[in-house]
């Protein structure tokens, strides 16, 4: 994990966030991994991209992560305050600006940076059925204090959001490699939780 942090000379900036990803649920130091696997996958692909930004955003896209709606913004903040004396104030912006945007995962088609970062973050939902159940139970582990029925009603809502966009992934190789193995895992756990049973294409 260390080999994969952008920066020299900020070991105590990625110590402090290595620290603030080692917590119990899903947005956890293996997601982080995963996040910064998929952001490599997708550079070797041949996407021309920012890479040191798209990587710091990456670190910093769930280092704050509460369940609170503020969340992305605390993260995004935390960038902002903490990049501009190792990497400058434009890569502070643009880190933060990626962070905000893993909010919605809705970039637009231009924002090549953007589209990657999505891309990884949701690569999850296209992994095969026993990290997908680990996903599932980590997301809930971290709504533990819901009960069920508004975890599931909640949890229901966010599939079904997902499931009637256009396309989940806007790279190509994305598109090509995850969309169809994310819809059939989107539909088969709207199935499970009661809502609508299929995806659309």
């Amino acid at each position: 994990m260390r080999s994969r942090w952008p920066l020299d000379d900020a070991d105590d900036l990625r110590d402090e966030l290595l620290a603030a990803w080692d917590r119990p649920g899903y947005h956890d130091l293996r997601h982080l991994a995963e996040v910064l696997a998929r952001v490599e996958e997708l550079a070797a692909a041949g996407i021309g991209f920012g890479r040191m930004q798209v990587s710091l955003a990456a670190w910093f896209h769930d280092a704050v992560y509460d369940g609170e709606r503020d969340a992305e913004e605390r993260s995004a903040v935390w960038a902002e305050r903490s990049l501009p004396s190792y990497a400058g104030e434009p890569v502070a912006a643009e880190v933060a600006r990626l962070v905000r945007m893993t909010e919605t995962h809705d970039p637009a088609p231009e924002d090549v940076e953007g589209c990657v970062l999505s891309d990884a973050d949701l690569a999850v939902l296209a992994c095969g059925q026993d990290r997908y159940a680990a996903y599932v139970a980590g997301v809930r582990e971290e709504y533990a204090h819901l009960d069920e029925e508004t975890f599931r009603r909640g949890r229901a809502q966010v599939l079904a959001s997902l499931a009637e966009r256009p396309a989940l992934f806007r790279t190509d190789h994305a598109r090509d490699r995850w969309e169809a193995a994310a819809r059939a895992n989107l539909a088969a756990e709207l199935a499970a939780l009661g809502g609508v049973g299929s995806a659309p294409g």
